[in-house]
């Protein structure tokens, strides 16, 4: 096992595209800011003369009319483009489409009349007028008219970001599929890798010549149950971790057969604290592999291995000694940790964590909830 400290974190899209929303994305930089500011001169500039043609004769009434709309236009977009982002990050399209539509056009108009209220009263007060006059009917007018622009606006944008998300979410599907399909050949060619059959059945061989014949039948059985949790996890991809433990005490019977005294593992795993969670099928295999693979084990000093979990972190930690040994080339890939970290990106915003502790090689999973 590698000696040294890694921290694998959920990985980003690099091939898709990121929109905060439907909108142009909110500057966050001072170029964007001047791209900002001219899109929003050009709008302003087409809605006054669309609005109020008029008004090209009369510089005054030019002014003014392009103000107001520049205010309206910049207030509008920025009100609803930074609540559609914050929507964004509570809400995803692709997982509640009917809850975030609702509650996109009700933070939407919501906004968007406080805007219009707020912009009204800013030149009421600059014309030396009295804040009364927002609440007379007159006034409706000239809340309905934008009000009724900002939502067919917002209908497109919000309806053009629906798509770009439902888009990423497709394509997230897709890489999660080819990167789940990957990651299940690995670990099927793992399984039947003849190293760890040549070793099985040469413990297998061992107990017969000793005349064992309850070790060995017990040993075969724990070997059949191996392969088939293999070929039966193959097409999931997550698999209950009461599942996931018992194959993982399996596949370790089988190695304390032929490692004896030099492997020495604690697995402090209270059945009832596994209920409800998940993992994907193989991940707790695949660490137990990479420690017995490349650390040291000897009888007289053992290879010491902990698997422990923490119901409240939603974790399973597995532990060992830190004692690497030179490996053979072709042995070890080096693309277990990698494919499982990919797999566990798709599933969760919580990161695949490696590490090492005062000696100790550290892996925490964490455990998934339906």
């Amino acid at each position: 096992m590698p000696a040294f400290s890694l921290s694998l974190p959920v990985a980003q899209s690099d091939t898709v595209p990121q929109f905060s929303n439907g909108y142009l994305p909110v500057p966050s930089s001072r170029a964007g800011m001047w791209k900002a500011l001219r899109i929003l001169l050009l709008i302003s500039t087409v809605l006054t003369v669309l609005l109020n043609p008029g008004s090209l004769t009369d510089a005054k009434r030019l002014a003014i009319t392009f103000a107001i709309t520049l205010a309206y236009s910049g207030g509008l977009w920025f009100a609803n483009g930074f609540a559609v982002d914050w929507l964004d990050r509570r809400i995803k399209w692709a997982e509640r489409p009917l809850r975030r539509l609702l509650l996109t056009l009700a933070v939407s108009m919501g906004g968007s009349v406080l805007v219009i209220l707020l912009i009204q009263a800013v030149f009421l007060v600059s014309m030396g007028e009295s804040l009364r006059l927002l609440w007379r009917p007159q006034m409706y007018g000239q809340v309905l008219v934008p009000l009724a622009i900002t939502l067919i606006i917002s209908l497109f944008n919000h309806s053009r970001s629906f798509f770009v998300n439902w888009r990423e979410a497709a394509v997230r599907v897709e890489r999660l599929e080819k990167e789940t399909a990957v990651a299940r050949l690995d670990s099927l060619r793992r399984q039947v890798d003849p190293h760890f059959l040549f070793n099985s059945l040469n413990a297998l061989t061992s107990l017969v010549e000793e005349n064992d014949p309850a070790r060995a039948v017990r040993f075969i059985r724990q070997l059949s149950q191996v392969y088939r949790y293999v070929l039966d996890s193959e097409s999931q991809e997550l698999v209950p971790l009461a599942d996931e433990v018992k194959f993982a005490e399996s596949y370790l019977y089988l190695q304390k057969t032929r490692l004896g005294d030099a492997l020495a593992v604690e697995m402090n795993l209270p059945p009832a604290a596994l209920a409800g969670f998940y993992v994907p099928p193989l991940a707790l295999q695949l660490l137990l592999e990479n420690v017995i693979k490349h650390n040291t084990a000897f009888q007289a000093d053992p290879l010491r291995v902990s698997v422990g979990l923490d119901p409240t972190a939603q974790a399973l930690t597995v532990r060992n000694t830190l004692r690497p040994r030179r490996l053979a080339p072709g042995e070890s890939s080096g693309l277990g940790l990698k494919n499982l970290a990919a797999r566990y990106a798709f599933l969760t915003n919580r990161p695949l964590v490696v590490q090492q502790e005062q000696g100790e090689f550290v892996v925490s999973l964490p455990l998934l909830l339906l």
